[in-house]
């Protein structure tokens, strides 16, 4: 019997909205360093996107190799096998695998090939052993892959796609060869770090890999003796192909709309060659995420109202302080909007982390109404430019603009036709009026 935990998605380093969120990962990294030592697995699988930058901070790094260093001292013998994510350097992660490699710790961040060039399918493989010493599974470390990491098949209607399926059939066919060889009966399990085709995604986190979705893989990518398939890229935690392929979802909320999502690591138990369980553990919230309203939008008096009668808690640590976001209904040109909404929000135990101007709907009859109504673009050049502010303002707010703002127009029209004309050579900067 083997056990696994699988994880993915750390984005070390990551700052939301401005803010840093240091505390919650290091927050994290120690709840995953109890869980390991209370439930003493066997190898820890790390499927990618372990910083949020391919530039990571010093400190991001600090944590990262703190946190390894932790680890082993409390567990000699746990195995550890990184790959890196798209959002990683992967020549800088993998750069200290030779020191790493003495510590159990196997990291994979680029398509290893043999002296000619060609992809060696065997250096993905890395044997997994029991508490008993006795190899159990052989895991396939695949990282993220680029169009240019994959082998290239004559005649492909879509040559990444297909690609990516080669290197994953050339893998296990290379593990299987050596689990035959060497060790019978051994689970063969795979690191992934991609979006397979049906993954549900959060709307504004995950980076798209290639292009649209054209990269998205299909459950047959991963061939049928793969007991069982760790994934990283999206975050919200799930489960295809009957289980057999996770998302194990990141450890945090990194975006606002994963912020009712279960952050969890998988606990995977492997018996007689397949997958016994696949438990969730589940992560402690550190700081939450709040959205006001909770639905659609308010306008800034409303706003301001919820704010002052929301029951906050005075007791959390300022590092523990929820972000905030707000969506505010436009209701037309502020210029004190956001200084109202700050002051309202000034000494509370909160962190503003986003504004979100919602405009009115021009046609509440359309087919979709989450959708505004929209009408086909004007010529620009046969517009004048009072004319097309009128008609963009009125689109938007649903009344005429003032005399003011027509007024503030013709000013800034009059300026520009009056000014001299500029010296500067072409492609230089203007001077600043």
């Amino acid at each position: 019997m083997l056990h696994l935990f699988h994880t993915a998605d750390w984005h070390l380093g990551q700052t939301f909205h401005g803010y840093d969120r240091d505390y919650e990962h290091a927050r994290f990294l120690e709840w995953l360093l109890t869980a390991l030592v209370e439930h003493r697995p066997d190898a820890l699988l790390l499927a990618g996107d372990v910083f949020d930058s391919i530039n990571p901070s010093a400190q991001a790094q600090r944590r990262f190799y703190d946190f390894l260093k932790c680890a082993h001292q409390a567990l000699p013998h746990l195995q550890c096998v990184i790959t890196a994510g798209n959002h990683d350097a992967a020549s800088r992660l993998e750069a200290p695998s030779a020191l790493l490699s003495t510590l159990h710790i196997n990291v994979i961040g680029t398509v290893p090939r043999d002296a000619s060039g060609v992809i060696d399918p065997t250096r993905f493989v890395i044997p997994l052993k029991n508490a008993e010493g006795k190899v159990e599974a052989l895991a396939l470390a695949v990282p993220f892959l680029r169009p240019a990491d994959v082998p290239m098949l004559p005649g492909s209607s879509d040559p990444y796609l297909e690609g990516i399926k080669e290197l994953y059939r050339l893998a296990t066919e290379a593990a299987v060869a050596l689990r035959d060889a060497h060790y019978p009966g051994a689970a063969i399990v795979a690191l992934g770090h991609c979006h397979l085709a049906g993954g549900e995604a959060s709307k504004d986190s995950e980076r798209p890999l290639i292009i649209g979705g054209s990269e998205s893989l299909k459950p047959d990518t991963f061939p049928a003796p793969l007991a069982y398939v760790a994934l990283g890229h999206l975050h919200k935690p799930q489960s295809i192909d009957e289980g057999r392929i996770r998302y194990c979802g990141s450890p945090i909320p990194l975006s606002f709309s994963e912020k009712n999502y279960k952050h969890q690591v998988l606990h995977v138990t492997l018996d007689g060659g397949g997958v016994r369980s696949a438990a969730p553990l589940f992560i402690p919230s550190t700081a939450s995420l709040l959205r006001i309203p909770a639905q659609g939008a308010l306008g800034v008096e409303p706003l301001l109202q919820e704010i002052s009668g929301r029951d906050w808690n005075a007791n959390l640590p300022a590092e523990q302080h929820p972000f905030l976001e707000v969506h505010v209904l436009d209701e037309g040109p502020d210029p004190t909007r956001r200084n109202r909404i700050d002051a309202a929000l000034a000494g509370k135990p909160v962190r503003l982390a986003s504004m979100k101007l919602v405009p009115r709907q021009l046609d509440t009859s359309a087919d979709d109404p989450g959708e505004p109504a929209t009408a086909p673009l004007p010529d620009l050049n046969s517009l004048e430019p009072e004319e097309l502010l009128h008609d963009t303002f009125v689109a938007r707010y649903q009344k005429p603009p003032s005399p003011a703002l027509l007024e503030a127009l013709r000013e800034v029209l009059l300026a520009e036709a009056t000014a001299e004309p500029s010296t500067a050579a072409p492609g230089a900067p203007s001077t600043p009026r």
